[in-house]
């Protein structure tokens, strides 16, 4: 943590970007593991380095969690992550120009309809890229399948006006995806 920072400083402005802040400064407790030991020696370091951020003149500092309410409170003090910018989960209208966006490239079935796939507390941006291509995965399959069984070449299937991704590769695509996250707890992305 504090080669980091040190280069950081070096190399002015800098940005030190933190992803999954959560693994390294959740809540201290009680505990005797070594990895756990590491870990909250790694928070105070880091912790020690924040404090000294006043004097880092163009270093900024960024962090990311998606487990907001487990962040140690000696990280959200003044002077350390003190500014909490919320990205909510996006509206039903912003996840269908989702679907849209990732799905542009790929070949639909007139069936496909976005409105029925929004899920206004569940679904991130990243989460229907990951149904797209899921979708998209489906329907090659298909069109593996159907080559073999046709005895054809695949790029030939491919082109059939039918070999598309279709409503029901989306619904599965996104049981898929919701199924290996789980539930999820949080709606909200904090940095």
């Amino acid at each position: 943590v504090r080669e980091v920072f040190m280069l950081a400083n070096e190399k002015a402005p800098a940005i030190i970007f933190i992803d999954e802040l959560d693994a390294v400064g959740s809540h201290r407790l009680d505990i005797a593991t070594s990895g756990d030991r590491e870990v909250q020696r790694t928070l105070m370091q880091l912790l020690s380095e924040l404090d000294g951020f006043s004097k880092r003149g163009k270093v900024a500092i960024i962090g990311a969690t998606n487990r907001p309410d487990i962040l140690d409170p000696a990280l959200l003090r003044p002077g350390r992550f003190d500014r909490i910018i919320e990205f909510e989960i996006p509206d039903s209208d912003s996840q269908i120009e989702i679907f849209k966006i990732h799905t542009r490239a790929m070949k639909l079935h007139d069936d496909v309809k976005f409105k029925f796939l929004v899920d206004n507390k569940k679904l991130t941006g990243a989460d229907i890229k990951a149904i797209c291509t899921e979708a998209g995965m489906f329907a090659i399959r298909e069109a593996i399948e159907k080559a073999s069984v046709q005895g054809r070449e695949l790029v030939d299937v491919l082109k059939d006006k039918e070999t598309c991704v279709r409503q029901a590769h989306l619904l599965e695509a996104k049981a898929k995806v919701q199924a290996r996250q789980g539930e999820r707890k949080h709606e909200n992305l904090y940095i």
